[in-house]
C-alpha cells in the first residue's frame, strides 16, 4: 500500500496540469518544477545506508551493553538508549514509507514492511493507513486521523462530547500531554494487533505477523532469561515510554495548535499543507533529532523527497508562499511544545464539567 497521490509524488515523466484561473495551483505546479530542475528530488540512498548503519552499531552497543551490565537497575540506561534508538528506526521506516529511499516503489515498500514490525514494533500496515489518510487531510476534521478524538481532543466538538472523569482528564489535557505520550509506544502496539488481526484485508498481513511474533518473542525471552522478572518488567516499561515519548514529542509539534480544518473545506493543495503545518528550527542537529519531521512544511508538500533535501526546499516554499500570502509558521521547539500545551489546555475547557451543575449549564 503507498501513500496518497499527489502531484509531488508524480514520475519524472509526468505532467501536472494546474487547472486554468487559479494562481495558488500554478505557483504549486511551478514551485514543483523547481524542486525538481534543482535536482531535491534525487534519491539520497548513500545517505540512508549510513544512517542505517550507525543505528545498527549504536544497536549492537546496547546490545554488547546489555550482555556485560548484567543484573543490575543501570540496566534502565540501556532500555531508555533503546527506546531512542526505535524510534530513530521508526523515521528510517517512515521515510521508506514515503518512498524517500529507492527509486523503486518496492523496494521502499518492503524496507517500511520490514523494519517497521522486526525493529520499531510497530505494523507497517497499519502506520501506512493512517499516515495516508493524514497527509490528504491533514488537520481536517473527520477525514484526518491524528485528531480523531480518543485521549486527547483536538479540537472543541470532540471535547465537547466528553463526560465524567474523561471530561476531567481533557479539560487538563495540555498539561496532561507528555505524562499521556509515554503510553503511545503500547497504543501503536494495540493498534497494529487490531489491524493485523481485523476482519479488513491487509497485504502480506502474515509477513507482519510472523516479524512482529519473532521481534517481540526474543525481545521478551532475553528480558527474561538474563534479568530477574521485575528488573524484566521495568526494563521494558522504560524503552517503551522513552520509545513513545520520544516519538510523541517528535510528531506534535508538526500540526497541533495549527488551523484545523472543517470536512468540507475546498483549499487547494498549497494552501491545505503549509497552514495547517509548522516547521521547528535547528538546523542539522533538529533534522537529525526528529528525523527530518522538524521541516514539515517541505515534507507535506513533497512527500517523497529525501531528508537531506527538505532544508534545500526550504527557500523555494517560502518563496512560493509569500507570493500567494500564505502564512508559513516556523518556530524554535520548546517555543512549539508551548504553542501546542496552551492550544490543547484551551481545547479542554470545552468538555463538560463532571462537577458542574446541569441546570446552571442550561441557562448559561
Amino acid at each position: 500500500m503507498q501513500l496518497p497521490f499527489n502531484p509531488a509524488n508524480a514520475p519524472r515523466h509526468a505532467v501536472v496540469r494546474p487547472a486554468r484561473g487559479n494562481p495558488v495551483i500554478e505557483s504549486y505546479a511551478a514551485l514543483l518544477k523547481s524542486a525538481r530542475a534543482a535536482g531535491l528530488m534525487r534519491r539520497r540512498r548513500t545517505f540512508y545506508a549510513v544512517v542505517f548503519a550507525v543505528l545498527l552499531l549504536l544497536l549492537a552497543a546496547a546490545g554488547t551493553g546489555f550482555v556485560l551490565l548484567g543484573q543490575t537497575w543501570l540496566q534502565l540506561l540501556i532500555a531508555a538508549a533503546l527506546g531512542i534508538l526505535f524510534t530513530q528506526f521508526a523515521f528510517l521506516a517512515h521515510e521508506a514509507a514515503h518512498h524517500q529511499v529507492f527509486a523503486s516503489g518496492q523496494a521502499n515498500d518492503w524496507t517500511a514492511r520490514i523494519l517497521g514490525p522486526l525493529l520499531v514494533g510497530m505494523s507497517y500496515a497499519m502506520w501506512v493507513k493512517k499516515h495516508t489518510a493524514h497527509h490528504q487531510n491533514p488537520n481536517t476534521k473527520g477525514k484526518d486521523p491524528d485528531i480523531h478524538t480518543g485521549v486527547v481532543a483536538f479540537h472543541e466538538e470532540g471535547a465537547a462530547t466528553k463526560r465524567g472523569f474523561a471530561a476531567v482528564i481533557t479539560r487538563h489535557q495540555g498539561t496532561l500531554l507528555f505524562p499521556l505520550i509515554l503510553f503511545l509506544g503500547f497504543s501503536l502496539v494495540v493498534d497494529s494487533a487490531k489491524t493485523l488481526f481485523g476482519r479488513r484485508g491487509v497485504r502480506y498481513r502474515y509477513v507482519e505477523i510472523g516479524l512482529l511474533v519473532l521481534r517481540f518473542g526474543v525481545y521478551l525471552a532475553v528480558l527474561l532469561l538474563m534479568l530477574p522478572w521485575e528488573m524484566a518488567l521495568a526494563f521494558l516499561a522504560v524503552q517503551m515510554g522513552v520509545f513513545g515519548f520520544y516519538m510523541g514529542a517528535s510528531f506534535a509539534p508538526n500540526h497541533k495548535g495549527m488551523p484545523v480544518l472543517e470536512a468540507g473545506s475546498r483549499a487547494d493543495y498549497l494552501t491545505r499543507q503549509v497552514v495547517t503545518s509548522r516547521n521547528i528550527r535547528g538546523g542539522l542537529f533538529m533534522d537529525t533529532l526528529m528525523g527530518g519531521l522538524n521541516r514539515q512544511v517541505e515534507h507535506h508538500l513533497f512527500p517523497d523527497m529525501a531528508r537531506p533535501e527538505l532544508r534545500r526546499a526550504n527557500a523555494l516554499v517560502r518563496q512560493a508562499c509569500e507570493s500567494n500570502g500564505i502564512v508559513f509558521t516556523e518556530t524554535g521547539l520548546m517555543q512549539s511544545y508551548a504553542i501546542v500545551v496552551r492550544y490543547l489546555n484551551r481545547v479542554g475547557l470545552s468538555a463538560v464539567d463532571p462537577f458542574e451543575c446541569p441546570l446552571v449549564r442550561q441557562f448559561r
